[in-house]
């Protein structure tokens, strides 16, 4: 949440704030082995729908699915139990039940399917600018979007802090009349912004939905946080916090806990927004480990996909497993999946050594008293155990770190924050911290216990060289603060965002886009200041970073588009946010990913948002629900398996089935193999009424293209005009396993742009 200039919970729920995601795994990966373990657990059971769809016939519905059970001493806690009843996004329920008792279920008629829930975990004051929402006289697409009046943002996510300045609703009018929802605190505090708040948690339904680590309020704040002056974090990054779409509506429905996310908690958390009436859907959360899981059993899909059918635009953080290929969560083709993006803000901290070389890094946590007098240095993995390296927990007992500013590698079990907690309790007095190779230069900015910084891997290979060349290695940090205008790099693609192909859907190019995700200032429910973690009633903000918080800025980016234009579909959106994205850094050259070297469309999806070009995209690629059912039943998939995701009854054998490629969608992604392969494109214009469109293509290296026709004519607004691309191999492509381009349709005003990824088979 943060005023920026930028062309800058899933289901299954990362806590992308990287200092947690390490803790979050650990904590989901316990929990599924203990559900495993038990007799029962809980499974998410969908249904066909009642000829009557009433509560009280779908409640009676759902129990007639449950089988009779004898209790007896030995049984007695496997009796069926119902958690949670759906209604909205999927007819269905959750329940615990043994496999047994799940297996008595799939004869019964209207039964579709039955999976076993999931264990995850959970994935400002400068974005506003740099994503050009305002500029120095007060104008922008804020203006034009009445700051994101009437559009309610859902946040599914680990709950909220009400009292939080934040969300305060100054300015804010009442919610439409279309809301639905309840505020589940005791005390009075929700209002025009905080509209609702909800606790979704089959253990803890009963509980009010308060933020119990941070990560619910930074999100929130981030997508519709209202304007805060003053905010910053140790001093650095001062300025007024604000979120993307600040005169927004705030709903927030807990499905997470500070350990851990049910899948079944999610849904139910889905299902009730849609229901309240929200209009844009915020969820920072997926897979703990991606893996491939097709999208029949992936519940943040399913979910999505009936939010969808309702109108409701849903936006998913990609995941933190980059930067190797094929780590995507949330890559369903109806979901904006979002990749991180750095901005041009750093904190930066250098350490000098003795020798007087200086290598520049970041941390928040910047103490005045540190002196800069020269200390001794150390690397944490002299003794050749690369526990210690990484400077977990207990490795340094046998290194001699006390008093010495300590050098210790990124990785490992344990958070870059409780590195410095550890360095710390072991004497040690400060922490030059260096990447691993796979993270190159990217660096984040984080409120660690000591004076710290967080270094590139060269520099740190630079350093390890140093401490090697003398007897007696000496360092200090020298803290310079807050750095805006860093244009060089930003955006850049951050080390952690994950990427594509997509695993389940390669046809589809994956992420969509990228947004602001480092360093990222925004409302916290604890004093960092002090290191409590009780909850503060002072005006506290944290900085953090991941595609968690990528994702709450295109929410709030969504919000802004969809108050500019009330009747524009979740297609629609999507569309004119990809086709408008930048894909150049602000000193006009190549978006670079964390080895400076330009990202591919598999780091960068369309590239990175803006959202002034998105408000008037010129051209957009719709898509209706019942497109996507061809779609589907073209990736191989039952009648039932196609049921379980859209909710409707279908048979592949009667549908005319359509490659993944082939669906109406703003990219291609093309696997190539010996043969050529057309596919067709339809444009709607919402631009003005007498346009024409000419072609620019820049050709993927090893193909030949084909576009027909070359320009595209239009006198009214939304006509529709279609054109088809054939890609054509070549034999000097053959030995490439990727290509990249794009196609672009120009007009006098706009620039209509498809990234192209070919995968040679």
């Amino acid at each position: 949440m943060e005023n920026s200039r930028c062309t800058a919970l899933c289901i299954l729920t990362f806590l992308f704030a990287i200092d947690f995601n390490l803790y979050c795994s650990s904590t989901a990966a316990l929990a599924e082995e203990l559900l495993s373990s038990s007799p029962s657990q809980t499974y998410i059971v969908l249904t066909r729908k009642p000829e009557a769809d009433d509560e009280v016939s779908l409640q009676n519905w759902y129990q007639s699915f449950l089988p009779t059970v004898t209790t007896t001493s030995s049984d007695q806690q496997q009796q069926p139990q119902i958690v949670h009843e759906y209604r909205n996004v999927v007819t269905g329920f959750a329940a615990r039940l043994t496999s047994e008792q799940v297996k008595a279920m799939e004869d019964k008629e209207g039964f579709v399917s039955a999976q076993p829930e999931k264990i995850l975990a959970l994935q400002t004051t400068h974005t506003p600018n740099f994503l050009g929402l305002l500029n120095d006289r007060g104008l922008g697409f804020w203006n034009r979007s009445n700051y994101g009046k009437g559009v309610i943002i859902g946040v599914v996510d680990g709950g909220v802090l009400p009292h939080h300045p934040s969300f305060n609703d100054e300015g804010v009018p009442p919610p439409p009349a279309k809301w639905k929802g309840k505020c589940e605190f005791k005390s009075k505090v929700c209002n025009n912004k905080l509209i609702g708040a909800r606790n979704l948690q089959k253990v803890a339904k009963n509980e009010p939905p308060f933020d119990e680590e941070g990560h619910g309020s930074h999100t929130a704040g981030t997508a519709a946080g209202n304007f805060v002056k003053g905010a910053n974090v140790f001093g650095n990054a001062y300025g007024t916090a604000v979120g993307v779409a600040p005169h927004a509506h705030l709903a927030i429905y807990k499905a997470c806990s500070a350990k851990a996310c049910a899948e079944s908690d999610i849904l139910a958390a889905i299902d009730v927004a849609v229901e309240d009436g929200v209009d844009v859907l915020s969820i920072s959360l997926g897979h703990v480990s991606p893996r491939l899981s097709p999208f029949y059993s992936d519940l943040i899909a399913i979910g999505a996909f009936g939010a969808t059918q309702k109108g409701i635009f849903v936006s998913c953080a990609a995941a933190n497993s980059g930067p190797h290929l094929k780590t995507l969560s949330n890559d369903a083709p109806w979901i904006l999946t979002v990749g991180a993006s750095t901005i041009d803000r750093t904190i930066k901290a250098t350490a000098r050594l003795g020798n007087g070389a200086e290598y520049d890094g970041q941390s928040t946590f910047q103490p005045e008293d540190f002196q800069s007098t020269l200390l001794p240095l150390v690397y944490a993995g002299s003794n050749g155990n690369q526990s210690s390296a990484l400077c977990e927990k207990g490795s340094l007992k046998n290194v001699d770190v006390k008093g010495k500013i300590v050098l210790c590698e990124k990785g490992g079990r344990i958070s870059r924050i409780g590195k410095g907690k550890e360095i710390k309790s072991d004497g040690g007095v400060a922490m030059i911290l260096m990447n691993q190779k796979a993270d190159g230069y990217s660096t984040l900015s984080d409120s660690h216990v000591l004076p710290a910084t967080h270094v590139g891997y060269a520099s740190g290979l630079k350093i390890k060289a140093y401490i090697n060349s003398t007897k007696d290695p000496k360092a200090t940090i020298l803290f310079k603060g807050t750095i805006i205008g860093h244009q060089s790099f930003a955006p850049a693609v951050a080390s952690l965002s994950s990427r594509g192909p997509s695993q389940a859907s390669p046809g589809i190019l994956k992420p969509d886009i990228i947004g602001p995700g480092v360093s990222i200032l925004a409302a916290w429910p604890f004093s960092v200041d002090n290191s409590t973690t009780s909850i503060s009633t002072k005006s506290t903000f944290n900085i953090i970073s991941g595609t968690s918080m990528a994702c709450p800025h295109l929410s709030g980016i969504a919000a802004l588009l969809k108050s500019s234009h009330p009747h524009w579909s979740p297609a629609v959106i999507k569309s004119a946010i990809m086709t408008t994205a930048d894909v150049v850094n602000l000193a006009g050259n190549p978006i670079v990913d964390q080895t400076l070297s330009p990202a591919d469309l598999f780091a960068t999806g369309a590239g990175h948002v803006n959202p002034f070009k998105a408000n008037d995209p010129g051209l957009v690629y719709d898509l209706q629900s019942d497109d996507y059912i061809p779609y589907l039943c073209g990736l191989k998939y039952t009648d039932k398996q196609v049921e379980t995701i859209t909710q409707r009854q279908a048979k592949c054998s009667q549908i005319k089935s359509i490659a993944e490629t082939q669906l109406n969608y703003p990219s291609f992604s093309v696997l190539l193999g010996s043969a050529s392969q057309s596919y067709t494109r339809t444009v709607t214009n919402v631009g003005e009424a007498n346009s024409i469109y000419t072609l620019e293509v820049s050709v993927p290296q090893g193909i030949g293209m084909r576009v027909s026709p070359r320009k595209l004519v239009f006198t009214k607004v939304n006509q529709k005009a279609t054109y088809t691309v054939e890609f054509i191999p070549q034999r000097e492509g053959g030995n490439r396993g990727f290509g990249e381009g794009y196609l672009k349709w120009v007009s006098g005003k706009h620039s209509v742009r498809s990234p192209i990824s070919v995968i040679f088979k």
